[in-house]
């Protein structure tokens, strides 16, 4: 597939990057799939290097998905390197796939000077075709001797297959730099989205309390968005603390907001890039019976094709909005509902607005971001889901995905 353009929604201005303390860190073609770019990243860590990790729900997931699952477990919550090859998911690939994980991560492990259940691995990519692990793991031990000290940047390019633009963000905690990539464009509904994150910060961490900030950040941010409904066979967020024993104490609750922070960031980039998409949605939930019922009414509305269309079309179309909230399968009450199109109120207990202006309406819904509002009126939940509009370019896309 040729490159897609940017996507009109790219935000306007990014984050510098800069390199990050404890990360050495190389990119390089294997060949394998894509040409004239790089494919394959590497990042090592320092040793004591803490790690956490959240995975797809997805019943049929990736083998470098069981294969962090479990190294994340068996390593006692430590890590010193990353490998990452996007084009091959390594999905549905049977003991092949197996086997190619553990000649990689020991073909990583023998470079960097570690065990194989110290090397985390993610594939992304086309599900089904066998990863050539060979020529993965040649790549990756080259990469282990070219890597230094650097940014980001040439590592979040390298793990796009889709995207129409590399992913990063940064946060700062005091001395602490928290820093994270992603990408991510189409098979995004995450449970943990085709999407692949990494975090670093550079401060000593427990593994105990970076798994459970981790898991907290990740179901408010990567979990609240969607693109098209599905959830990928190898989502991935792992996010790794590289700062040495014995430096300053840390200020835990900043450095958690500080992360929290990255995540959102990227996780609004993911809907921003969208596969076909013209327009950022964000749809708040408010007075819901709790906030996993607000969440559930958010994505509700968020993977209504009926919802997604009609905001392409720009057409204030509150009357999808009733009907995602209708058929999300929790409490709701159609005399409370109120329903709000930017700062626009289109409806409210249960009728269409007495003030509701079309035109008005109509000219916000021209804009690239739109926000959904939506009211129930029983009690205190709440939730932010974020989305995109489906456009033909989404079909366009997927319909091309693997020549």
């Amino acid at each position: 597939m040729d490159q897609l353009p940017v996507s009109p929604l790219k935000p306007k201005t990014m984050a510098a990057l800069e390199p990050q303390r404890g990360l050495k860190i190389a990119t390089g073609n294997s060949g394998t799939r894509y040409r004239g770019r790089d494919d394959v990243t590497l990042v090592v860590f320092p040793a004591g290097t803490t790690v956490a990790g959240v995975f797809t729900k997805s019943r049929c997931p990736g083998a470098p998905v069981d294969w962090s699952r479990q190294v994340l477990t068996q390593g006692g919550g430590t890590a010193r390197a990353l490998l990452v090859n996007a084009g091959n998911a390594n999905a549905f690939t049977g003991s092949r796939g197996v086997q190619a994980c553990q000649v990689t991560a020991e073909a990583v492990a023998k470079a960097v000077g570690c065990r194989p259940q110290d090397v985390m691995l993610s594939s992304t990519g086309v599900i089904g075709e066998p990863l050539e692990a060979d020529a993965i793991a040649a790549v990756a031990t080259d990469l282990a001797a070219q890597a230094t000290e650097d940014d980001l940047h040439a590592a979040a390019q390298a793990i796009m297959t889709t995207d129409t633009f590399p992913k990063w963000a940064v946060a700062q905690a005091g001395d602490v730099r928290v820093s994270g990539i992603c990408k991510g464009s189409g098979m995004i509904a995450p449970d943990m989205a085709t999407m692949l994150g990494y975090i670093f910060i550079d401060a000593p961490l427990p593994a105990d309390w970076l798994q459970a900030t981790l898991s907290r950040a990740t179901e408010r941010t990567f979990n609240s968005i969607t693109v098209d409904s599905d959830t990928s066979t190898s989502d991935t967020v792992l996010a790794f603390a590289t700062g040495e024993e014995g430096g300053a104490a840390v200020d835990l609750d900043a450095v958690g907001d500080a992360i929290f922070s990255v995540c959102d960031q990227l996780a609004e980039m993911l809907a921003r890039d969208g596969e076909g998409a013209s327009k950022l949605i964000t749809i708040d939930v408010e007075g819901a019976e709790s906030d996993a019922s607000a969440k559930t009414i958010g994505l509700s509305i968020a993977n209504s094709p009926l919802v997604k269309t009609a905001v392409a079309g720009q057409d204030a179309n509150w009357g999808r909005v009733v009907m995602a909230v209708g058929k999300a399968g929790e409490p709701a009450d159609r005399d409370r509902l109120s329903i709000w199109f930017g700062p626009h109120r289109v409806a409210e207990a249960g009728l269409r607005d007495p003030d509701y202006s079309e035109d008005q309406v109509s000219a916000y819904m021209t804009g690239e971001e739109i926000s959904i509002r939506v009211v129930l009126g029983l009690g205190r939940g709440a939730a932010r889901v974020r989305t995109c509009d489906l456009t033909h370019g989404y079909i366009t896309i997927n319909g091309d995905y693997r020549s």
